[in-house]
């Protein structure tokens, strides 16, 4: 007879092999991302550049055209095309949103996160549903209608459960809840939405399949089908808003990075069309414990990277962090930006209890909410607290898919 805990382990067991062989329906083409990288380095032309500006819908190519040495030069051009272009679909507005750290406990072994399991010297904290409340209250009563919130992978502390109660407690607080934690099934993210959840976050980090292991030495995160695959699983949860992204720093070739993050929002915009994509390019940043990350993409680079996404993805939401300088924010934001953070804390109890626990990076930008909106008002550009109410967000998880 299999004892409790024997049935607990085979349980484990299986869960982990489910995830191990875990295979996403989005298929990485490994080699046309290293023949559109290449081209776009050593062979683009002008005429390229020239192609990729003037045409209404924009490929794959007219993406390595846009981000090559050539376009490069033509920075201009692109950051002017992409600012008419963002206007013309969303308006001069700009999203707002706070992230709102639940726990910096963590199982993984990621190199670059002040969060990973062996860093010994951060001070670990995980917030109570009460203290998560407070927290969003206080957020609330400096504008914010949307939080997004943010956590390490843990079993115990950080789990579904657990996740569950969090964004109950929120959404009685904000109409828009956004949850940025470890890839879980569509089961779990379906339970999730039923608490409240209307946005899902999840950064692949790297799509490179030769990079990803350098960095995910321990815990799920460390299986990149699995990861990968976590935006279909919440988008066919229900899940009304889904962001994707890419970690810069972590692959030299940053280009491949931006053609594979292009890849994979194309394919979710047409697989879950009904869904709300936002892209993000967020640059290392140094974190406790650990050295001061390369610059693989200067300021700008980065800049052209944006802009060029905006253009391959007019209708994607661009996102854009206090990692960021505000030099750089500001002048982004009326370029391809639709999406910011502000007055950020990235340490759980940051807002209502700031320095109680230890932060997962450094910001760049510290100014607060108020002073943010300030900008963007004198650039003539509208904040947007909210863009939906919960009465509205319920459907079939069947309605999204085609």
């Amino acid at each position: 007879m299999t004892s409790t805990a024997e049935t607990l382990q085979l349980q484990r067991k299986a869960e982990r092999q489910r995830i191990v062989d875990y295979e996403p329906e989005f298929e990485l083409d490994v080699g046309e991302l290293d023949r559109l990288a290449a081209w776009s380095r050593d062979e683009a032309t002008a005429a390229d550049v020239d192609r990729a500006l003037r045409v209404d819908e924009r490929d794959a190519q007219d993406l390595a055209a846009l981000v090559s040495p050539v376009g490069l030069r033509r920075l201009d051009e692109v950051a002017a095309t992409a600012h008419v272009l963002t206007v013309r679909r969303f308006g001069r507005t700009m999203h707002l949103f706070a992230p709102l750290y639940l726990s910096n406990e963590c199982v993984s072994e990621c190199t670059y996160c002040g969060f990973q399991v062996w860093n010994r010297d951060i001070v670990r904290r995980t917030l109570e549903p009460a203290e998560v409340a407070a927290e969003t209250r206080y957020l609330r009563h400096h504008g914010f209608r949307h939080v997004l919130l943010v956590a390490g992978e843990h079993p115990k502390h950080v789990s579904s459960a657990y996740v569950g109660e969090c964004i109950r407690a929120c959404a009685d607080e904000v109409p828009n809840v956004s949850i940025e934690v470890q890839a879980w099934d569509e089961g779990t993210y379906r339970g999730f939405v039923e608490a409240g959840c209307d946005g899902v976050v999840l950064y692949q980090e790297s799509y490179d399949p030769r990079v990803y292991p350098d960095y995910h030495l321990k815990g799920n995160k460390r299986f990149f089908g699995w990861r990968l695959g976590a935006p279909e699983r919440a988008a066919g949860a229900g899940v009304r808003r889904v962001g994707v992204g890419t970690l810069i720093g972590l692959n030299p070739d940053w280009r491949w990075e931006v053609l594979a993050l292009a890849a994979h929002t194309r394919f979710l915009m047409r697989r879950y069309w009904r869904v709300d994509l936002t892209v993000a390019l967020p640059r290392l940043e140094p974190a406790a414990g650990f050295d001061v990350p390369p610059s693989v993409l200067n300021d700008t680079e980065f800049t052209l990277a944006l802009c060029a996404l905006r253009l391959a993805l007019p209708d994607a939401g661009i996102v854009l962090s206090t990692r960021e300088s505000p030099r750089m924010r500001d002048g982004l934001a009326r370029l391809g930006v639709t999406h910011m953070s502000a007055g950020s804390r990235t340490e759980p109890g940051g807002y209502t209890a700031p320095g109680e626990a230890e932060e997962q990076f450094e910001i760049s930008d510290a100014r607060s909410p108020a002073e943010v909106v300030a900008v963007l008002r004198s650039s003539a550009y509208d904040a947007v607290w909210k863009d939906s109410s919960p009465v509205f967000r319920r459907r079939s998880p069947s309605q999204d898919r085609i």
